[in-house]
């Protein structure tokens, strides 16, 4: 790099010198910087770039590739796995790594789920649960059509838009009469979507809450007590018999197990011999010699 003619008639001898080293430029190349003159060797040793392949300087005769903040020797700058050049050709930065397209793709491209090739950078590319298939790829298992962005529906044996599933494998609700395209209730060998399972009663949804049935229909707990539940002739509470629990029959009454005791004395006779006195039962102790039927 020269200055022009006119800066070296206005400049002395003194003035015409190296920065750095002192000795004069006159007759020899140099490099402005910063306003400031420097001898080719200076400006190398203070100013060069060190190249991160080779880790030589690059000096000012030769060309500086950057990218983000590092430099390269031109003959340096290559793909880290086949050594081509990359010089004006396109790259991609992976773990501090520079790799041509080519490796890119072969080495940490996604491959397709359906054809096992690599999905090239830059190429649409669907993803589902995990995998992913280039968009000619994913298509319904039944028609072959792309499924794209559109609503699918999975299975062990692929996927499938929402027709050909409708078609092939689905259910439809005993109630509103419409697919079930996922969980459902079963019932009495019919199905109904979780909302859909009300109660035959009060109408309120079903779904995690324990009912009864009575002649085919389903009831929530309190409008099959209030309905249908004999009550305890104790506590007068209804007796469900839901989850096991037990009770007592005599003649036309019944008890709960724990509601079955001795009417005077309150010992409990589940299990035990008792006596009867007018609507009362009795152990035998307290029943003895009292006017009771056997």
């Amino acid at each position: 790099m020269e200055l022009p003619l006119w800066d070296k008639t206005e400049m002395t001898s003194s003035q015409f010198d190296c920065q750095y080293c002192t000795s004069s430029l006159i007759g020899k190349k140099y490099v402005l910087k910063d306003d400031n003159l420097y001898c080719i060797s200076c400006y190398d040793r203070i100013f060069s770039n060190y190249c991160e392949q080779c880790k030589e300087p690059i000096e000012s005769d030769s060309k500086d590739l950057c990218y983000k903040n590092r430099h390269w020797h031109e003959g340096c700058f290559r793909c880290n796995k086949c050594h081509h050049s990359l010089v004006e050709k396109p790259f991609v930065a992976k773990d501090d790594r520079l790799l041509c397209t080519d490796c890119y793709s072969n080495e940490c491209s996604s491959k397709c789920f359906h054809c096992k090739r690599t999905i090239m950078p830059g190429s649409r590319k669907m993803e589902f649960k995990g995998n992913y298939w280039h968009e000619t790829c994913f298509v319904c298992e039944h028609c072959r059509q792309p499924i794209g962005t559109k609503p699918l529906i999975s299975k062990e044996s692929g996927n499938y838009c929402v027709p050909c599933f409708e078609k092939e494998f689905a259910h439809y609700c005993n109630f509103c009469k419409k697919v079930i395209t996922s969980g459902g209730i079963t019932f009495r060998d019919q199905i109904w979507h979780k909302e859909c399972f009300l109660c035959s009663g009060c109408r309120k949804e079903l779904y995690e809450e324990a009912f009864m049935s009575k002649d085919d229909f389903p009831f929530c707990l309190d409008c099959y007590n209030h309905l249908y539940a004999k009550k305890c002739a104790a506590c007068t509470k209804p007796i469900t018999g839901l989850r096991g629990a037990k009770f007592i029959c005599f003649q036309d009454r019944q008890w709960h197990s724990e509601c079955f005791n001795c009417g005077k004395c309150s010992v409990s006779l589940v299990g035990e011999g008792f006596l009867t006195q007018n609507m009362e039962i009795l152990c035998r102790k307290c029943g003895s010699g009292a006017d009771t039927d056997a």
